[in-house]
């Protein structure tokens, strides 16, 4: 037997949450107005917002949301690569964080970091429609919260 389990793109019902990290806050305002737009397309029930300074806070951020209740997470940020090693150290700390409370909790988190080398980058991937990486985050946020609702038999 082999059965197949798919998120629903309607997230009629779900609770998302949403960390952003105002360091940045010119993209991650776009990646956040993106992610809003694409769950209030596939029409999400609640939407909590909850803002912090920078990439580093985003998985205490996202846990605490998770353990607010929320059915599925998004992490919002923008790292820009400079001239030190901060970069490196900020993206795959965050990265691993977020990553973390997803296998921790078993909540999905849709990652919607950008670690870019020039702002003009982060500038293309936080532009209106399909390419913001806030609307691809909050899709599979959604996707698969339903998918994990319905394998669950929710």
């Amino acid at each position: 037997m082999i059965r197949v389990v798919e998120g629903s793109k309607s997230g009629a019902g779900l609770h998302v949450g949403v960390a952003v990290a105002t360091w940045n806050q010119g993209i991650t305002d776009r990646l956040l107005q993106g992610a809003l737009d694409r769950l209030q397309e596939m029409e999400v029930t609640e939407i909590t917002v909850l803002r912090v300074p920078g990439a580093l806070e985003l998985p205490v951020a996202v846990k605490t949301l998770v353990e607010s209740g929320c059915d599925a997470a998004i992490a919002i940020g923008a790292v820009v690569k400079g001239d030190t090693d901060h970069y490196e150290i900020v993206v795959r700390e965050s990265t691993a964080g977020i990553a973390s409370v997803a296998l921790d909790t078993g909540v999905p988190v849709g990652n919607a970091v950008l670690a870019v080398h020039e702002h003009q980058q982060a500038l293309e991937r936080s532009g209106a429609g399909a390419a913001n990486k806030g609307v691809e985050a909050a899709e599979a946020a959604v996707l698969s919260a339903t998918a994990i609702r319905e394998l669950r038999g929710a």
